[in-house]
């Protein structure tokens, strides 16, 4: 059984992370690390730009994770995968607070070693909350 969809406040939550919520443009990403904004949210870094993006989707994210702290790609891609479902299921924060704005967003993990889910849900819930608040206030 697949949960897709949540009632939430008389509002429809789609936890789907789609492949045009994924940041691939180039062009984006450069922008991104060239003129973009960021804030820590240990254990992750968060970039992120105001931008207009190709998609309809109010935001565009991706994730990394540094090959000198993680030799083997098994870890990295474990870590990865962590981080988009604690995006996945805390997007709707974001989507709500952003209006008609759209935005790109690059997930950095900085920590020394594997953690656990939790750690990266909570630091992905303080991450996003730190966002709104940002993006809002400098509008």
């Amino acid at each position: 059984m697949r949960i897709t969809t949540k009632e939430a406040d008389n509002k429809k939550v789609n936890f789907s992370f789609k492949k045009e919520e994924r940041l691939c443009s180039k062009k984006v990403s450069e922008k991104l690390f060239a003129e973009g904004s960021s804030f820590l949210a240990f254990p992750l870094k968060i970039v992120y730009l105001k931008t207009t993006l190709p998609v309809e989707f109010p935001v565009q994210a991706a994730f990394a994770v540094s090959k000198k702290n993680f030799k083997k790609a098994v870890q990295r891609n474990f870590i990865k995968r962590r981080m988009r479902e604690g995006y996945r299921l805390n997007k709707h924060l974001l989507y709500d607070n952003l209006d008609a704005r759209q935005m790109a967003i690059f997930f950095i993990f900085i920590g020394k070693e594997l953690p656990k889910y939790k750690l990266i849900e909570e630091a992905m819930k303080k991450g996003i909350k730190k966002l709104i608040d940002e993006v809002t206030t400098k509008t």
